[in-house]
């Protein structure tokens, strides 16, 4: 496995990572949202793999509808507003670790459902990892399979970062040869297998200590630059 170059950024005490778009935001709230993401998903696989007293449990429940509530007394907040409409940047260089917006469900930093993805490219491929945890659990010590779809379907969607080319999944199929553990190091890699007008056809492998756990295929559909641009200006 090729293990990704990194470069110092400017968010010095986070993982360096080469930002193919624009931050979200300016990068003292950004850091602080993609710190608060963290306490969330944290919060999560604690309150689900571990025994705790009631009491403790209900001060979870009060504190956090108290947070909520505090935070829905803010302006509504939307991507559009915090992204430049069209923009997709220079395609990353080979072993360049890439990240999307924030709040991006699956890898986002600041996102309560991520997964704390590592991404980067190897060459024509898109290599992810990750620990799957508590929360993800679906059989007993295993994780969800709609978790390893998510995880897949936004994987994929590097790659159109690495060609720079908008476009929508159209079909997403998945073969799971085992179950996928938790708490052990999976390598998730993906690659543009053929195109055929605008579709684009992609396959990619899951892996756990180098044994292939699940496999997928998918169809991506293109949009236009010009048309993706409207559509995110509207």
């Amino acid at each position: 496995m090729s293990e990704p170059h990194t470069t110092q950024g400017e968010h010095a005490h986070v993982d360096p990572l080469i930002h193919v778009a624009q931050p979200d935001v300016p990068d003292r709230e950004a850091d602080a949202r993609a710190w608060a993401g963290k306490a969330v998903r944290d919060l999560g696989h604690a309150l689900v793999g571990h025994q705790a007293p009631l009491e403790l449990i209900d001060e979870v429940s009060t504190t956090l509808d108290a947070l909520a509530e505090r935070l829905l007394h803010g302006a509504p907040r939307s991507r559009a507003d915090r992204q430049t409409p069209g923009e997709w940047g220079e395609p990353p260089a080979d072993h360049a670790e890439i990240t999307s917006h924030d709040e991006r469900p699956i890898s986002g930093r600041a996102s309560p459902w991520g997964l704390d993805l590592r991404v980067w490219r190897d060459g024509d491929d898109i290599v992810a990892t990750c620990t799957l945890r508590s929360a993800h659990e679906g059989a007993p010590g295993r994780s969800h399979g709609g978790i390893v779809a998510a995880l897949f379907d936004d994987v994929y969607g590097f790659l159109l970062t690495a060609i720079a080319q908008p476009a929508f999944t159209g079909e997403l199929s998945l073969r799971y040869e085992a179950g996928v553990p938790l708490g052990v190091p999976l390598e998730c890699r993906v690659r543009i297998a053929e195109q055929s007008g605008r579709k684009l056809f992609m396959e990619g492998e899951l892996s756990a200590d180098g044994v292939v756990v699940a496999r997928s295929k998918a169809t991506f559909i293109t949009i236009p630059r010009e048309r993706f641009q409207q559509l995110t200006a509207d």
